[in-house]
């Protein structure tokens, strides 16, 4: 199997050199990967469940590299197994050049599988190969790519109109502008005062002073 192309990372050279040397990146935007561990600054051991074809299976393999000019470009020795699905072994070559304050990373991979794999037809592979690396780095461009300065400007406004929004209690508790005010309640009973607020007090103990003569002289009057 022989597959080569060429993807334009939107990120500086030593930014991109460092993140295809970071095992989780590496595991963020490998397609269907589970694990990348470094095993030393030149050696990696991956997990990588995919599909090929009409093959599915989960490959446990192992990366090495060699002749490396940091941040320019590397060779890669790989081989993996996944059991009954097949194994597959190969080399590529990596190469990164700067272009425009983006770089553009090339690569070429000559590789052969075997098992179930190496009954699936060449075409077939090649074209899963290609649509794995494509998407690969369509992932890492993204994880590089700076933020677009319309988005930042727009978090930056949206922030401080989070904070001026009211919480939810301060919301529900608001009265509308020129609703009436709400007469607390008098103290006791909800029943009216008998005698209106404003009332001298004398004049009120007088009062009483009254209806109580009138009702000891009507009692007066029924028991004589």
């Amino acid at each position: 199997m022989q597959l080569n192309g060429e993807q334009l990372i939107h990120a500086s050279r030593p930014d991109v050199w460092a993140a295809i040397n970071d095992p989780d990146i590496l595991t963020r935007c490998i397609p269907g990967c589970e694990e990348v561990v470094a095993v030393s600054d030149t050696e990696r051991t991956a997990r990588v469940a995919i599909k090929i074809g009409p093959v599915r299976a989960r490959f446990s393999g192992r990366l090495t590299m060699s002749d490396i000019d940091a941040p320019a470009s590397c060779r890669m020795g790989f081989e993996g197994a996944g059991g009954a699905a097949g194994f597959a072994k190969g080399e590529s070559e990596v190469t990164l050049a700067e272009e425009g304050g983006h770089t553009r990373l090339r690569y070429t991979v000559s590789a052969s599988v075997g098992g179930k794999l190496g009954q699936i037809g060449g075409r077939l592979i090649d074209a899963s190969a290609k649509k794995l690396a494509d998407e690969f780095f369509t992932a890492l461009d993204s994880m590089l790519a700076p933020e677009p300065a319309d988005a930042q400007a727009q978090d930056q406004d949206r922030q401080p109109a989070q904070a001026a929004s009211p919480g939810p209690d301060r919301a529900a508790t608001a009265k509308p502008a020129g609703a009436p005010a709400t007469k607390a309640p008098a103290s006791g009973s909800g029943t009216p005062p008998l005698f209106p607020a404003g009332w001298p007090g004398e004049f009120a103990r007088l009062l009483w002073f009254c209806m109580g003569v009138g009702a000891t002289c009507l009692g007066a009057y029924f028991l004589r």
